[in-house]
């Protein structure tokens, strides 16, 4: 966590006591789910609904997910989870804000399908 989140970060979680240790370095705040789903603004429902949605994408829409490309899939549900309340509802909104951040960016096929990273890989090996 502590290579991925900033610190003094807010943090909600659940009582796992892996992150008894969390408190030194970021705002944390627990949930004990024996006790309380919901303290306030405390909870860990928006996390709970973003995996749903993941999981639902992946096993309903993609079907056959490739570790390669697990990365991609989950900046794209990010990006819709983030952008699901856009001033402009729904797919068109995010349409138009995706296209917004890819003008002037290119993707070759060989990128796409992993084909450079293989190469430079077998380089780097040999």
């Amino acid at each position: 966590m502590r290579g991925h989140v900033a610190p003094n970060s807010i943090l909600y979680t659940d009582a796992l006591p892996s992150y008894d240790d969390l408190d030194a370095e970021f705002i944390h705040q627990v949930v004990d789910h024996p006790v309380e789903y919901v303290r306030g603004r405390v909870h860990t429902n928006g996390l709970k609904n973003f995996w749903s949605l993941l999981k639902r994408g992946i096993k309903g829409t993609y079907v056959s997910v490739e570790p390669f490309h697990l990365e991609s899939y989950l900046d794209e549900q990010t990006f819709r989870y983030n952008n699901r309340d856009n001033e402009e509802v729904g797919d068109a909104g995010r349409f138009r804000a995706a296209l917004v951040q890819i003008v002037g960016k290119r993707l070759t096929y060989d990128e796409l399908i992993g084909k450079a990273a293989l190469e430079k890989q077998r380089h780097m090996l040999n």
